[in-house]
């Protein structure tokens, strides 16, 4: 852990398909076997609530078999075939080799199979931080499953941040975070649209950390002036950061954890510029998807970013 990078400048500024079975939470002990206990290498961490976090944060879509592919139709298929259950059980280990103890996953059967195994038969202390997929008129059901399964902590997803923003249910979003630490895991807010961050701050509605997208717009398949800037009506399948200057502007007053996702903008941006972006503009952790063979490169990237003066002399502190 790079106690410098924490203590100067945190100091400074004070429908799931699952099994309903419980499986039990992974401990992070020293005294932990498996592929933790094996490390070669570490990562700087920081702190939400009584989790420590790498800052760097394997994304889940690859698990899942999401992929933003833009209008190349055959890459989701490509890429699932590539990543079978076995594959994403190395990968898995890979990444706590290199010091990632944490992924961000949705509440779906297959990520929580393969958690089970990974748990189970490689002895793998990987953290899960869940996306939370409430319902409107069942809010509690998605949420509650996921803890009883072994989350660590429990965001509402973007997407739905999103929507209930556009609805008028914001505050739903507020009974979500409380529910969730209620449970005794924090408890966080997600966002593409900067609007769902800046109420929930208004209306103070107790998250414990925020999942907001981040990144530049210096890439080719950026934007086009014909593309709605309504994720959730029409989405672009090549953007998530509507306005990267306003959302760093905002987020330098919000003293609470950030994790930045879409940083790559799904892969369009190349690792050197996006990650540098986003930690120097105010991210306290990254969520970054990633195969097995980029697991090495990525996380020897994090650790000479986060060890060089213009990632420590940011503008904003870092909150975790």
């Amino acid at each position: 852990m790079n106690s410098k990078l924490n203590r100067r400048r945190f100091i400074a500024r004070a429908p799931l398909a699952a099994a309903t079975v419980a499986v039990a939470r992974p401990s992070l002990s020293a005294s932990a076997s498996g592929p933790a206990a094996a490390s070669t290498s570490r990562l700087p961490t920081g702190r939400i609530g009584k989790l420590t976090v790498s800052r760097l944060i394997s994304g889940g879509n690859l698990i899942s078999g999401w992929a933003h592919a833009r209008d190349l139709h055959y890459v989701a298929s490509l890429m699932r075939a590539y990543n079978t259950d076995d594959k994403v059980l190395d990968t898995l280990e890979k990444l706590e080799q290199h010091g990632v103890n944490t992924i961000i996953s949705d509440p779906r059967k297959k990520p929580m199979d393969i958690f089970a195994r990974y748990w189970k038969e490689r002895g793998g202390k990987m953290q899960w931080i869940a996306e939370g997929h409430p319902g409107v008129d069942d809010w509690k059901t998605n949420i509650r499953q996921s803890i009883d399964f072994g989350a660590a902590a429990v965001y509402v997803q973007g997407v739905i941040g999103d929507r209930w923003l556009k609805e008028g249910r914001i505050e739903l979003l507020g009974q979500c975070v409380e529910f969730i630490k209620g449970c005794g895991v924090p408890g966080g807010i997600g966002a593409h649209k900067l609007g769902v961050i800046v109420e929930a701050e208004t209306q103070k509605f107790g998250a414990e950390f925020y999942v907001k997208t981040l990144h530049h717009g210096q890439y080719w398949s950026t934007r086009r002036p014909d593309q709605s800037l309504d994720v959730i009506d029409n989405p672009a399948d090549n953007y998530w950061e509507m306005d990267a200057d306003q959302t760093v502007r905002f987020m330098q007053g919000v003293e609470k954890p950030w994790i930045a996702f879409k940083v790559l903008a799904a892969g369009a941006i190349r690792p050197e510029s996006g990650f540098k972006f986003a930690l120097e503009n105010g991210a306290d952790f990254l969520c970054v998807g990633m195969f097995d063979f980029q697991v090495e490169a990525n996380t020897q990237l994090m650790n000479t970013l986060l060890a060089s003066n213009e990632i420590q002399n940011r503008a904003r502190a870092w909150m975790a």
